[in-house]
């Protein structure tokens, strides 16, 4: 995986609460098992009209959240069925940080599985945000080494993110990358345990 040390990026709003992983990917669109290729998918009940020409109404087409690599959300993201896809295609579509106040368990540790930072914020800063991310070219800065997020204005916060997750994301490792780091660990304990 990519390392996630320090990110800016511009941020797009999505002001909507318990947006569910079948919005975030319907379920027509599960029928690969590459992790690539889900972005033009994503939210398409709600980016796309039935002919499906771009919905302009839809908060991720208007011009100012174009190129954003930070997804402020609401309250209960990700809710739903435990679809890994969901992260799949929020990242395909460039989203590297995704904030709300809350999280279901599941979409947040599949984000972070898959390199993406899901960030828990106060409900009166995702408000800041929210409002912030309506003017065109609002950018934030996430620095994980630190735990902080900030801005060109005032606005800085720190963040909580639990240790091993934070190691992973700053080493860019995977699950497989971790087993690998202990890997001399593990054919000492395998040969321990064919001796005995």
């Amino acid at each position: 995986m990519e390392q996630f040390v320090i990110h800016t990026g511009k941020v797009a709003g999505l002001d909507r609460v318990n947006v569910d992983t079948d919005q975030i990917i319907p379920k027509q669109f599960l029928k690969r098992i590459e992790r690539t290729g889900f972005g033009r998918f994503l939210f398409y009940d709600w980016r796309y009209r039935d002919d499906e020409t771009l919905n302009p109404d839809f908060e991720l087409n208007l011009p100012e959240n174009q190129g954003a690599s930070i997804l402020v959300a609401n309250e209960n993201f990700g809710c739903g069925s435990s679809r890994e896809h969901a992260p799949w295609a929020l990242g395909d579509f460039g989203f590297k940080v995704i904030i709300a106040p809350n999280f279901a368990d599941i979409f947040y540790n599949n984000c972070l599985k898959n390199g993406m930072l899901p960030l828990y914020l106060d409900k009166a800063d995702v408000e800041y945000l929210l409002e912030q991310s309506k003017a065109a070219d609002y950018e934030c800065t996430i620095n994980l080494k630190e735990q902080t997020i900030s801005d060109n204005k005032e606005f800085v916060r720190s963040f909580e993110i639990d240790h091993h997750w934070k190691e992973m994301l700053v080493n860019g490792w995977d699950e497989i990358d971790l087993t690998l780091a202990y890997e001399e660990k593990i054919d000492q304990y395998e040969k321990k345990t064919v001796q005995v």
